[in-house]
């Protein structure tokens, strides 16, 4: 599941964007969306990794049945996302580099699984250091 979502953080590097992918499956391993953010590619702010693919995904009843992956921590804005529509897990590949909102996700009884994969981190590390001004932006901290 997560090399899905890496393969998207890869594309918005490639692009010139942040390097953030996401994916949302069901709970049985059916892709049901991907994505990655497109804050350069489409000047939108709102569009991160997690906020693409579940656009991606299209219309549900419910999410409680899916899983969110993400290859990086969920920021506040993320996390609120998967906080209301209650997704049964979140796959985190880097909480190295961005801890956003998983301990209060955790609070809020959404099981988080960090993989601390190697790629996943080494990507948004040289992300933050050869474009400290649009990792900034992208956080809202610019």
């Amino acid at each position: 599941m997560l090399a899905v979502a890496l393969e998207e953080a890869r594309k918005g590097y490639e692009e010139g964007g942040v390097p953030v992918g996401g994916a949302i499956f069901h709970l049985d391993g059916t892709l049901l969306g991907k994505g990655h953010n497109r804050l350069v590619q489409e000047g939108n702010c709102s569009l991160h990794g997690e906020t693409d693919a579940f656009r991606a995904a299209g219309r549900r009843p419910h999410w409680h049945d899916t899983v969110l992956v993400t290859t990086l921590a969920p920021c506040w804005y993320c996390s609120g996302l998967i906080s209301q529509f209650r997704f049964a897990k979140v796959i985190v590949g880097d909480s190295v580099n961005a801890q956003g909102g998983m301990e209060w996700l955790k609070q809020q009884d959404i099981e988080i699984v960090d993989l601390a994969s190697p790629e996943c981190i080494e990507l948004v590390g040289r992300f933050q250091r050869e474009r400290p001004d649009l990792w900034k932006e992208c956080i809202g901290e610019a």
